[in-house]
């Protein structure tokens, strides 16, 4: 594999960070706080925390600390659905409203800058690409990753 694949995720990586870091500071959250905002604001049918560490492959201890942290800001809410009380499900509250649009202005600003140049179709097929490897990766992690021949 050519080695600019594994520079160009580092650099997407940084690119991403800085976009998102004025978020973060001018409203007094951790890189991880603003994350989960944003990941259950942009995904709602993925509500749990454990929906975040799979999905995302966060720390356990991170997101539950960080959630603790944004339910007390008064960001987040711990909701049960009425036939499992076992499950916790997470809403973002109206009062992180200013908080996800600015996140969402900061990332559509860094995938502009990520696409600049780019056709629909060249974005759609970098789109489809990016899945199919994320489902090989996936997979792979779940058959206990890659065995030495």
């Amino acid at each position: 594999m050519n080695p600019e694949f594994w520079n160009g995720l580092s650099l997407i990586k940084r690119l991403y960070d800085q976009s998102l870091q004025w978020v973060f500071g001018e409203y007094s959250l951790t890189r991880m706080e603003l994350d989960i905002l944003l990941f259950l604001a942009n995904n709602p049918q993925f509500d749990t925390a454990t929906d975040m560490i799979n999905r995302r492959g966060l720390t356990k201890s991170h997101v539950s600390s960080s959630i603790q942290h944004l339910v007390e800001l008064g960001y987040l809410q711990r909701c049960y659905l009425q036939d499992n009380r076992k499950v916790v499900h997470l809403r973002v509250l109206e009062a992180a409203d200013e908080i996800v649009a600015a996140g969402r202005r900061a990332q559509e600003e860094f995938f502009s800058k990520l696409f600049a140049g780019f056709s629909s179709g060249q974005q759609r097929q970098l789109e489809e690409i990016t899945e199919k490897i994320s489902q090989n990766v996936r997979m792979a992690l779940q058959e206990g990753g890659p065995r030495n021949v």
